[in-house]
């Protein structure tokens, strides 16, 4: 198996509270890249930055153009643009159409994604009312990465990772709380 070399997380309603958790009980030598697109509906990603970061061992920041996606680091899709990777892993920023009515969506991280790190990736579906993520999950397995969705019974909003299970499928379906673990030990040598 590939040691994945990057993680991509998106999620909805509920995704706060979710990311908080999550992060919380990741490891803080995780050398992995990490990005987060999560819809807030506001204007900026600072107020939401700064939360997770309270929560976070690894240091939290705004995705920015041009930028690489760096080892040890949680980048998070600012509000209003799509959050792409390139092939040469840096990041991208678009005002392309909303999909799945969001921008940004985390359909076009997770396929930009999984065509940057191919089976080097980590794909990962949390709380969510809608069905944003399902496709972008199915490229990310297509492509030879890892599925993993938090299960919808578990979730504040089960939409989104129900979306995801129908669509893509799953490598792992779990509860929350058992995510982060499973990322550790996934990442860890």
């Amino acid at each position: 198996m590939t040691v994945p070399q990057a993680i991509v997380i998106g999620c909805s309603a509920g995704g706060l509270t979710a990311l908080e958790s999550l992060f919380a009980h990741l490891d803080p030598g995780l050398p992995q890249s990490i990005a987060v697109c999560c819809h807030t509906g506001s204007a900026t990603v600072d107020l939401l930055c700064e939360l997770l970061a309270k929560h976070a061992a690894l240091p939290v920041e705004e995705a920015r153009e041009r930028s690489p996606m760096q080892g040890g680091v949680i980048h998070v899709a600012p509000s209003g643009y799509h959050l792409l990777v390139e092939t040469n892993r840096r990041f991208a920023l678009s005002v392309d159409q909303r999909v799945s009515f969001a921008r940004p969506s985390i359909d076009v991280l997770f396929e930009s994604a999984a065509e940057a790190w191919r089976d080097a990736l980590i794909g990962v579906v949390l709380t969510g009312a809608n069905s944003d993520g399902a496709n972008g999950l199915l490229r990310v397995r297509q492509c030879g990465g890892i599925a993993i969705v938090q299960e919808p019974l578990d979730a504040e909003s089960p939409a989104m990772p129900a979306a995801a299970l129908e669509r893509a499928g799953a490598d792992y379906c779990l509860p929350l709380a058992d995510i982060a673990p499973l990322l550790n030990r996934l990442c860890l040598p």
